[in-house]
């Protein structure tokens, strides 16, 4: 048997490949859009992608099993809990398996078996691994994709918070009590692969290590340390962060599918100011990717700063509106990179990229913003001539904030510009400088003045103020 993980970064999204070499076939596991490295593997492994898992219909990413089966006419492994709003839909021409708690399916000598864990979705399922090419007559692990993961549990307000359906939180926080009840009668010794590591916003508390055991699980997760129901989801529902925004996209489009990725339109090279200038007349959005010492030194009127780093696409998930066409400002080299992860989010309508030093270079009002010292803030608010704004999470912000400030988280910051105090300057304030430097960019292009981003965040005002 060959079992490999795809970890993207990004996304802090993982996923499997399973083969079994005797019969030289493989699937994927929850698998990315980007299915090149899959193929690339497969290729290296001498195995055929016959099959996609899915364990439920994802909310953060765009699943790469309609890619896999237009390549390759893989066999989608899919879901049938749950009720009719969470099935899939629009299968036709694409071969499938729908799938019930105790179904069974093999893959050569591979066995997978399936197990009902609601909680996280309705529909959720994980699929438990045994490798029959041997001597073994029992699984080796389990993939739970977004029910258990290392340290933490899936949380269960995402149809609520995200697409929209009242009263889904409690209910969902119900069922993974029962789910993780379940999975505590499992043996201590099957791994763990989860579908999601540290950084993802599907849980709340997710560790940075790619596997577990039940037995650690049971050991250490905090949410399997609970006997009664009402403590369980009392606990799994408190600080849960803000989902992004387009979560509810992603629900949509894993649902009912969405166009390859070899239909989307070939993006236009801008070559010059006066095209960005006028895109952004046009009320289009244009999306500066350089670092924000850079952005801060100079750039063009009206551009979003969302830097190409890891959090990419998170913030331009949360920023973009997915009904219109957008441009960005980036160095050409990153632009294959940045296709792979916009295009995961399901952010196809990139129509067109510019290099953002050669367009700068020909601009010469290039506007600026500064930075503020949190000693520097602190005689500013003693005189009472500014505003802080605080863009951090709402967690964060009830961790604790700096008296008088207001919060407005940056995700909902573009649909929250009107609550904005502007008879004084404004300093933006986030946890280390990073986040707000992105915040000033969306207060500069919307017209408010001279807008300051708070060195170091309110980490340096509590290590130097408080």
């Amino acid at each position: 048997m060959l079992l490999r993980y795809f970890y993207d970064e990004k996304l802090a999204h993982a996923s499997y490949m399973v083969g079994c070499q005797a019969k030289g076939e493989a699937v994927i596991v929850d698998p990315m859009r980007n299915i090149a490295p899959y193929i690339e593997t497969a290729e290296e492994e001498g195995l055929t992608i016959v099959g996609a898992l899915e364990t439920h219909i994802h909310a953060d990413f765009v699943s790469g099993s309609r890619e896999l089966a237009n390549k390759f006419d893989a066999t989608l492994y899919i879901s049938d809990e749950g009720d009719t709003d969470w099935k899939y839909q629009n299968l036709e021409g694409i071969k499938y398996q729908l799938l019930k708690d105790g179904d069974s399916f093999n893959i050569g000598n591979l066995v997978f078996d399936v197990l009902h864990t609601p909680g996280h979705t309705p529909e959720s399922i994980s699929f438990m691994l045994t490798d029959k090419g041997g001597v073994a007559d029992e699984p080796m692990g389990i993939f739970t994709g977004d029910f258990v993961f290392v340290g933490d549990i899936g949380r269960p307000d995402l149809l609520e918070k995200a697409a929209g359906i009242k009263g889904t939180s409690e209910a969902g926080a119900f069922a993974m009590y029962d789910s993780v009840e379940r999975f505590k009668k499992l043996p201590d010794y099957l791994q763990v692969w989860p579908a999601h590591g540290a950084g993802s916003a599907c849980g709340k508390a997710l560790g940075a290590v790619p596997s577990t055991t039940i037995g650690y699980e049971k050991r250490f997760n905090w949410a399997m340390q609970f006997n009664d129901r009402s403590s369980f989801v009392d606990a799994l529902l408190d600080g849960q962060p803000e989902p992004p925004t387009y979560f509810a996209v992603m629900k949509h489009v894993n649902k009912v599918g969405i166009q390859l990725i070899e239909q989307i339109p070939a993006l236009t090279k801008l070559t010059t100011a006066t095209e960005v200038k006028q895109f952004i007349a046009d009320g289009l959005q244009v999306i500066d990717t350089r670092p924000a010492e850079e952005f801060a030194e100079g750039h063009m009127k009206g551009t979003i700063n969302v830097p190409f780093n890891k959090s990419f696409t998170n913030w331009m998930g949360w920023l973009v509106d997915y009904e219109k066409p957008f441009y960005v400002l980036t160095d050409e080299a990153d632009l294959d990179e940045m296709l792979i992860a916009l295009r995961s989010i399901g952010i196809d309508n990139l129509r067109g990229y510019g290099d953002a030093k050669a367009i700068l270079n020909e601009e010469a009002e290039l506007e600026t913003y500064q930075s503020i010292t949190v000693k520097q803030l602190k005689e500013r608010m003693d005189k009472e001539d500014v505003h802080v704004l605080d863009i951090r999470n709402l967690t964060e912000w009830n961790d604790g904030h700096i008296d008088g400030a207001q919060h407005i988280m940056l995700g909902t910051l573009q649909q929250r510009l009107a609550e904005i105090k502007t008879d004084k300057q404004i300093v933006v304030q986030c946890g280390s400088g990073v986040r707000s430097a992105i915040g000033i960019s969306i207060l500069l292009a919307n017209d408010v003045k001279e807008p300051l981003n708070l060195a170091g965040g309110y980490e340096s005002w509590v290590k130097e103020i408080v």
